[in-house]
């Protein structure tokens, strides 16, 4: 039976990069792994294929000799070859230690890391602070200790890989290692488990943490807690806890990197006359001088009153932009006065409204040119 191409079998096309190969690698290796499928033969066939196809594809001069040749170019020599398919054992170790949890060692397997959301408002962001979560996680068994067999007995060597978690299986020319079938790795066997955790070495268990949150974190930053993540099985080292910042949207403030921006609303008066008003800070507040003939959309800065970012970088400003806003709900004696004020402004309306008359001025010569 002619044998399935190896770009195929890893579901790449022949242009793909190292980085992408190798993640589609794993992908199919987690898939098909006997851990995942155990008595699944078509599983640990498939598995074994995507091994090899790896170990030729991410060769570069491997992978160039088939590129050339095809399985011609890489079928020749015995195992260990530079042309042939050797020892599996890195390609099989790989697997271990990127996908199911930082490898096994010695029969025991590194616990997951994961993941937690947390939610702050832009005060806490800004300010920083401890801030206490609760998550659910495995933790090592306190009756067994993390050995999976019940108290007063241990673990046995497995009697098939000789405690060393895997098996060697020669096929012609080819050397290939696999994960022992009947410890599935561990390297050990437990005839007695412990009745918590039912031989794993690990129970359900939630736990409250204290997490230190930097001054000046925002959303999409991570917080790593070492060795905060699940247990390992039969007694492997724990994973990490990464803690993901989210940051609730303000009612006032939006922040861009260090800088706050916000938007105040004054009236045309104010606008017209100038003035002065207080504006909020995350620390306070701040007096704001408006001066006179400004216009809506005006950007003011206020120096130092942003935030520190937790990247590293100054401290932020605080943006104000001025919105001018219209009166309404205008009694007949305040329409009045504003039809004289008007009538008074027209005398020399280009003086006091020029962006009214350019733009007016703009939109005639438009219309005109789409008359030539």
């Amino acid at each position: 039976m002619p044998k399935r191409d190896y770009y195929e079998t890893l579901g790449v096309g022949r242009g793909v990069g190292e980085h992408d190969l190798k993640k589609a690698y794993r992908r199919m290796a987690q898939k098909y792994h006997p851990d995942r499928n155990p008595g699944d033969a078509q599983a640990e066939a498939r598995f074994k294929e995507v091994a090899q196809a790896y170990e030729v594809l991410g060769n570069p001069d491997k992978r160039a000799a088939y590129d050339r040749f095809g399985h011609a170019g890489v079928s020749g020599g015995g195992p260990g070859s530079p042309g042939g398919h050797g020892d599996f054992g890195d390609v099989f170790d790989d697997v271990f230690s990127n996908i199911f949890g930082g490898g096994r060692r010695g029969g025991a397997y590194r616990g997951s890391d994961l993941r937690y959301g947390i939610e702050l408002s832009l005060e806490e962001a800004a300010a920083g602070g401890a801030k206490a979560i609760t998550i659910p996680a495995h933790v090592k068994c306190g009756v067994c200790g993390g050995s999976g067999a019940k108290k007063g007995s241990s673990p046995q060597t497995c009697g098939t890989c000789g405690g060393h978690g895997e098996v060697r299986m020669q096929q012609g020319f080819f050397s290939v290692q696999q994960t022992c079938p009947t410890c599935r790795g561990r390297g050990k066997t437990i005839t007695d488990p412990c009745p918590p955790c039912r031989g794993s070495g690990r129970v359900s268990q939630n736990k409250t943490l204290s997490v230190k949150i930097p001054p000046g974190v925002d959303s999409g930053d991570r917080i790593r807690l070492s060795g905060e993540g699940e247990a390992g099985a039969q007694g492997g080292g724990p994973g990490d806890l990464y803690v993901e910042i989210s940051v609730r949207p303000h009612a006032i403030f939006t922040r861009k990197g260090g800088d706050l921006y916000c938007e105040v609303p004054i009236g045309f008066t104010t606008a017209a006359l100038g003035g002065e008003m207080e504006v909020p800070t995350l620390n306070g507040k701040v007096n704001l001088k408006v001066p006179a003939e400004t216009q809506s959309g005006r950007l003011f800065r206020v120096r130092g009153k942003g935030v520190r970012p937790a990247r590293g970088g100054g401290q932020g400003d605080l943006l104000c932009r001025i919105h001018v806003e219209t009166p309404v709900k205008l009694t007949a004696k305040q329409k009045d006065l504003l039809k004289t004020f008007a009538a008074a402004l027209s005398e020399d309306s280009r003086g006091h409204s020029p962006q009214t008359h350019s733009w007016l001025d703009k939109a005639k010569r438009f219309f005109e040119d789409l008359t030539d």
